[in-house]
């Protein structure tokens, strides 16, 4: 499957899964670009697709960049890929897709390097803004992010300020700066109801099936 195919089985079983999603996709993280990050209400999730057609050769860097972002991360491969778990770590999660099938072969465990400053990174500044206030501090516009980061996690604690990155992620408006990132950053926002879920392709598009089974990774034959 190619990775256009993917994406919406992809997008589908996260509606599924967790009710409540925010879909980013094609984002910049230090020198890599996560195909999917997906903000739910327990943290951010990196999803790297890896298509039929492509190769794990910048997979050991992707890996490194999500780690600093993500609370938690899945390889998402096509049925090609049999040898992906020997090319992340145990913690990574592996979902597989194929035309009829979306199975989360082994679910993912938090990542121990990820850094909250890191998430605070992909705040714009009024969303950091917004938390700020929200937290009691004052405008601290002449001061730098560190700065800011570390007052904010000083005072209200990480828990909490995770809980408002997520917050602020949830409740971004992209028409705000259409001009300015059109050509950056698309988004989605997924509910359990699709009230602002977008359709795509024809009406009698099938939908692949979503098998949320977990279990220890195993080999898949190659067809």
């Amino acid at each position: 499957m190619l990775d256009k195919d993917m994406r919406e089985p992809l997008f589908e079983y996260l509606e599924d899964r967790y009710g409540k999603v925010r879909i980013i996709e094609e984002k910049v993280i230090k020198k890599s670009r996560a195909d999917v990050l997906a903000i739910v209400e327990s943290g951010i999730l990196g999803f790297e697709i890896k298509s039929d057609s492509d190769s794990y050769a910048r997979l050991g860097r992707q890996v490194k960049d999500y780690d600093k972002f993500c609370d938690k991360c899945y390889a998402v491969v096509g049925e090609s890929h049999i040898h992906v778990d020997e090319h992340i770590p145990d913690y990574w999660g592996i979902i597989v897709i194929n035309k009829e099938n979306v199975i989360v072969e082994r679910d993912a465990e938090e990542c121990p390097k990820v850094k909250l400053q890191n998430q605070l990174d992909i705040l714009w500044r009024n969303e950091l803004l917004n938390i700020q206030l929200k937290e009691g501090l004052p405008k601290l516009a002449n001061s730098k992010r560190t700065d800011i980061y570390k007052r904010l996690i000083d005072t209200a604690g990480e828990p909490t300020i995770k809980a408002d990155v997520c917050e602020q992620l949830f409740e971004r408006d992209y028409t705000i700066f259409d001009d300015i990132n059109k050509a950056k950053t698309s988004s989605r926002v997924k509910t359990s109801k699709r009230i602002s879920r977008k359709k795509t392709g024809s009406a009698d598009k099938k939908r692949a099936h979503v098998t949320n089974y977990i279990g220890p990774s195993k080999k898949r034959k190659k067809k």
